[in-house]
């Protein structure tokens, strides 16, 4: 019997404890982009939701809100600036050893400022 006996199985275990560790971390890479992207959408829908409520002369804030817990986000800032309407909405990210960071999504919207060729 040779002294290696046994060293591939070490080695083995060793490799398969690394690739399931960068399996989880890319999960959690993954899960986080998937997030940021779900923030700026509820972003974009709640700042398009509150310009188009401006224009009815609704309360644009209170759509802007409604807009964003319906795609599972949380408004964090609402302004009226004349006619446009910037919002920034924060979406629970993933947690994974510690981990605590919410994802934050900006948008703006308003009419445009270049009236359309008629």
């Amino acid at each position: 019997m040779t002294r290696e006996r046994g060293a591939a199985s070490l080695l083995v275990v060793s490799f398969a404890a690394v690739l399931l560790l960068v399996g989880c971390a890319l999960g959690v890479v993954a899960a986080m982009v998937a997030d940021h992207r779900r923030a700026a959408a509820a972003a974009d829908l709640a700042a398009l939701g509150g310009a188009a409520a401006l224009q009815r002369g609704e309360d644009a804030c209170a759509v802007a809100t409604s807009l964003a817990v319906a795609n599972a986000a949380r408004l964090v800032t609402c302004a009226v600036a004349g006619s446009d309407v910037a919002v920034a909405v924060e979406v629970v990210g993933p947690r994974w050893l510690g981990q605590h960071g919410d994802l934050v999504g900006r948008a703006r919207a308003g009419p445009s400022a270049v009236a359309p060729d008629g």
